[in-house]
């Protein structure tokens, strides 16, 4: 530890700085990283937009003292010849993939062939119970179609017995009425003759 005052203000300062500039460095990696991971995974438009912000960062770092200007213009030129290489087809973007993505792709595509599974029995099971309702209600329209001439015969059966009822009785009052006719009949000359 530094004894004399103006030692350790000038250790205080230094941390102060060395704490900025790591922030400033760490700030245009990210930009570098971000403008890589564009690329990497083939989106142009992207990379074409955070171009120019990544310039830029390079450049604030370089009157920051971060970085040497010579090392500036090698970053800056690296990453604008990487985009103008893919645009004009002299290299073909090859999407990586780490292991871990791959077992999350994995992992997805798993869990939604386990939901299409899902939603294909639902959609079974839906269909059996659209099926077993038709089907009830076919019986039940049939039971009534049933019902209905069932009920029919038995009103016919009951109005052609209230119409022979009357027609027999009609037809029994007539006979009887006939009987007690030729009773009568057979009665007048039994009496004639008695007299």
């Amino acid at each position: 530890m530094p004894n004399i005052k103006s030692a350790k203000k000038r250790v205080l300062i230094t941390k102060k700085k060395n704490a900025r500039n790591r922030a400033d460095r760490s700030k245009m990696n990210n930009a570098i990283k971000a403008f890589n991971k564009a690329i990497d995974s083939a989106n142009i438009e992207e990379a074409e937009r955070l171009l120019p912000l990544t310039m830029s960062i390079i450049d604030k770092s370089v009157t920051a003292g971060i970085i040497h200007k010579n090392a500036a213009a090698n970053k800056k030129s690296a990453i604008s010849k990487r985009l103008s290489d893919i645009k004009s087809g002299k290299v073909t973007v090859v999407v990586k993939k780490d292991n871990k993505t791959i077992a999350a792709e994995k992992a997805r595509a798993a869990k939604e062939a386990r939901e299409a599974a899902r939603a294909e029995f639902r959609a079974k099971q839906l269909e059996k119970e659209a099926e077993k309702a038709e089907q009830k209600k076919q019986k039940a329209t049939k039971e009534k179609a049933e019902e209905k001439p069932a009920k029919e015969k038995k009103e016919k059966a009951v109005k052609e017995k209230a119409e022979k009822a009357p027609k027999k009785t009609a037809a029994k009052k007539a006979a009887k009425a006939e009987d007690a006719a030729a009773a009568t009949t057979e009665e007048k000359p039994e009496a004639d003759k008695a007299e």
